[in-house]
């Protein structure tokens, strides 16, 4: 019996002198029943041989109330009903099924709750089975997110709850917590990284759940992880065990560990920072977590620790180089944009989408499909800066001027000259007598434009224009020569080995005569 303050068992009293009922005290003071039953029997006792409380007549004691007696028809009205109700359950089917089945095929009477109670006491429950894993000391650890406690937002008076990461060993139980504000693929591998030096090695495998930052598609047989998360694991010798879909007992260490941080830590506590909140955090782990002893090992988490620490396994010298991740495409002079500067992609096609990882201080463009590097560029701090070789621009100013040169020199070693003066006195901006003097061997003579540019060079002129009236006239007077008549002036050849000599023309004049002498007799003949 629950022993009631004073005031309370004179309340209960005097509702009883004043034939209250037990049920309506109950229900006044909000006691339980079987309480006020007790003190009712007590009262009862006390007040037997005197006369009740002054009321102007005598108080009539209630008596006791009788105990229940059992009797054959105390029995369930659905008790006739009992194969039936076995049989629907094995089916798995619900109490309002039944309830209606049996009104509208067997021709029950009772009520619903009736109906409920009796098939609720035949229900088979079969318990969950939980396999207790056994693991080698370094062999796994589990980490999982949570919620910590409400933290002041920075420059805010607002409290907010952080995420909570969790990384537990599962051979010692010992426990790695941190909080942060928000997440992401790289927070989530560094959060990794932190509880590995924390705990001065790292295990064989990590049992993690199917968030996102860990696991970019779920799946029973082969789930893939998070590049970013992959990579980190990798550098660290760590293989990842996502558990199975819907089965978040498979990491049941980490997940007590989680809710033993939040109901004993961290419960009814406030905090003006993450820093402080991660110092309380690290002090708490140090100070009791670790020191409590082991549940199922009936041992000190702190010395398993210890005796496990030797089997974790070593430490790389250096970090994990992290790297975000993004999609671009490229443009049309061949390269990406990436925080206002231009990188080349070569040899992505013009319009292609390429995956492009950022470091510190460089990038690499992947393909998209294949994660094939194609290119690595060292990151530039001045927006707008365009990292592009020479030999890849369709346009360029220097590099068009060395093609010009290369086409001058073809022409002549003059031409070659007068351009490469030309482009010392004007610069970029004297490209474009360059381009007009080498592009007059398109129409004209190109020993003549050599000629002419000797001249301009003799003469100290430097115009596009005077050179092609110099290149104009000289073409004109060679046509000249060329049209004049010369025959006059040539002196004929009397003796050639080709030329044969008089007797040989005259002995051919004259067989010639004698065969047409002969064909034109023959042909008077023949008439």
């Amino acid at each position: 019996m629950n022993v009631l303050k004073p005031h309370l068992q004179t309340t209960i009293y005097t509702l009883l002198a004043a034939k209250t009922s037990q049920h309506e005290i109950a229900r006044v003071t909000g006691i339980d029943r079987k309480t006020i039953r007790s003190y009712a029997q007590r009262w009862l006792v006390e007040h037997s041989n005197s006369p009740g409380v002054a009321t102007g007549s005598e108080v009539q004691i209630p008596p006791p109330r009788p105990p229940a007696l059992a009797s054959p028809s105390s029995s369930s009205a659905c008790e006739p009903y009992r194969e039936f109700i076995v049989a629907q359950l094995r089916l798995r089917r619900n109490y309002t099924a039944i309830y209606q089945d049996l009104v509208d095929q067997l021709g029950y009477t009772g009520g619903y709750n009736s109906v409920k109670r009796f098939a609720g006491k035949l229900r088979e429950v079969d318990p969950v089975q939980f396999d207790r894993l056994e693991f080698a000391p370094g062999e796994e650890a589990q980490v999982d997110y949570g919620e910590g406690a409400p933290t002041k937002v920075l420059g805010t008076q607002r409290y907010k709850r952080p995420r909570l990461f969790v990384m537990t060993l599962r051979y010692s139980g010992r426990s790695f917590r941190r909080v942060v504000w928000k997440s992401s693929k790289e927070v989530w591998a560094q959060l990794h990284e932190q509880a590995w030096r924390y705990f001065g090695g790292t295990t064989q495998y990590v049992v993690l759940d199917n968030l996102k930052e860990g696991v970019i598609t779920p799946d029973l047989y082969e789930p893939e992880l998070n590049r970013v998360y992959a990579m980190a694991l990798a550098h660290y010798g760590v293989v990842g065990d996502p558990a199975r879909i819907r089965d978040p007992n498979r990491k049941g260490s980490v997940e007590n560990a989680i809710g033993h941080t939040q109901s004993t830590a961290l419960k009814g506590r406030r905090f003006e920072s993450l820093e402080e909140q991660n110092e309380f955090l690290e002090h708490w782990e140090t100070r009791w977590a670790a020191q409590r002893i082991h549940g199922s090992h009936k041992k000190q988490v702190e010395a398993m620790f210890q005796a496990e620490r030797p089997y974790l396994k070593a430490l790389p010298l250096t970090g994990v180089r992290y790297f975000k991740e993004e999609q671009r495409s490229v443009c049309d002079d061949s390269c990406i944009r990436v925080s206002h500067s231009s990188y080349a992609a070569r040899p992505a096609k013009i319009g292609d989408r390429v995956l492009v990882r950022l470091f510190d201080h460089h990038l690499e463009i992947r393909d998209l499909t294949t994660q094939v590097l194609l290119r690595t560029h060292t990151l530039v701090d001045r927006p707008g800066t365009v990292v592009l070789p020479d030999e890849e621009r369709i346009f360029n100013p220097s590099r068009e001027t060395r093609a010009i040169l290369r086409q001058a020199q073809a022409i002549g070693p003059a031409t070659h000259e007068l351009c490469e003066t030309l482009f010392k006195q004007e610069g970029r901006v004297g490209q474009r007598k360059l381009w007009g003097i080498v592009g007059l061997v398109r129409s004209l003579p190109r020993r003549l434009v050599e000629q002419a540019c000797e001249m301009a060079l003799h003469d100290g002129i430097h115009s596009y224009k005077v050179i092609k009236a110099l290149v104009e006239r000289l073409t004109a007077e060679a046509l000249a020569l060329l049209d004049a008549p010369l025959q006059n002036e040539l002196m004929l050849t009397q003796e050639h080995p080709l030329i044969r000599g008089g007797e040989d023309y005259a002995d051919l004049f004259t067989l010639g005569a004698q065969r047409s002498a002969n064909l034109l007799l023959n042909h008077k003949e023949s008439n």
